[in-house]
Protein backbone atom coordinates (compact mmCIF):
# COMPACT_ATOMS: atom_id res chain seq x y z
CA UNK A 1 0.00 0.00 0.00
CA UNK A 2 2.88 2.30 0.75
CA UNK A 3 4.52 1.64 -2.62
CA UNK A 4 1.23 2.09 -4.47
CA UNK A 5 0.71 5.43 -2.72
CA UNK A 6 4.16 6.64 -3.75
CA UNK A 7 3.58 5.52 -7.34
CA UNK A 8 0.26 7.37 -7.45
CA UNK A 9 1.91 10.48 -6.00
CA UNK A 10 4.54 10.47 -8.73
CA UNK A 11 2.05 9.77 -11.53
CA UNK A 12 -0.35 12.42 -10.22
CA UNK A 13 2.46 14.97 -9.98
CA UNK A 14 3.81 14.27 -13.47
CA UNK A 15 0.43 14.23 -15.22
CA UNK A 16 -1.14 16.98 -13.16
CA UNK A 17 -4.18 14.87 -12.19
CA UNK A 18 -5.11 16.05 -8.71
CA UNK A 19 -7.28 13.06 -7.78
CA UNK A 20 -4.28 10.73 -8.20
CA UNK A 21 -2.24 13.06 -6.01
CA UNK A 22 -4.92 13.00 -3.30
CA UNK A 23 -5.37 9.21 -3.39
CA UNK A 24 -1.58 8.80 -3.33
CA UNK A 25 -1.27 10.92 -0.19
CA UNK A 26 -4.04 8.95 1.55
CA UNK A 27 -2.55 5.57 0.62
CA UNK A 28 0.93 6.65 1.65
CA UNK A 29 -0.26 7.80 5.08
CA UNK A 30 -2.37 4.67 5.67
CA UNK A 31 0.47 2.44 4.49
CA UNK A 32 2.95 4.17 6.77
CA UNK A 33 0.64 3.83 9.79
CA UNK A 34 0.05 0.13 9.11
CA UNK A 35 3.76 -0.43 8.62
CA UNK A 36 4.60 1.28 11.92
CA UNK A 37 1.91 -0.65 13.80
CA UNK A 38 3.05 -3.94 12.29
CA UNK A 39 6.71 -3.32 13.01
CA UNK A 40 6.06 -2.49 16.67
CA UNK A 41 4.36 -5.84 17.22
CA UNK A 42 0.72 -4.75 17.28
CA UNK A 43 -1.66 -7.07 15.48
CA UNK A 44 -3.08 -5.40 12.37
CA UNK A 45 -6.31 -6.92 11.02
CA UNK A 46 -5.60 -10.14 12.87
CA UNK A 47 -2.04 -10.50 11.57
CA UNK A 48 1.11 -10.19 13.63
CA UNK A 49 3.06 -8.58 10.77
CA UNK A 50 1.91 -6.31 7.97
CA UNK A 51 3.78 -6.49 4.69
Amino acid sequence: MLVLGIILLVVGFVTGISILWTIGIILTVVGAVLWILGSTGHAVAGHRHYW
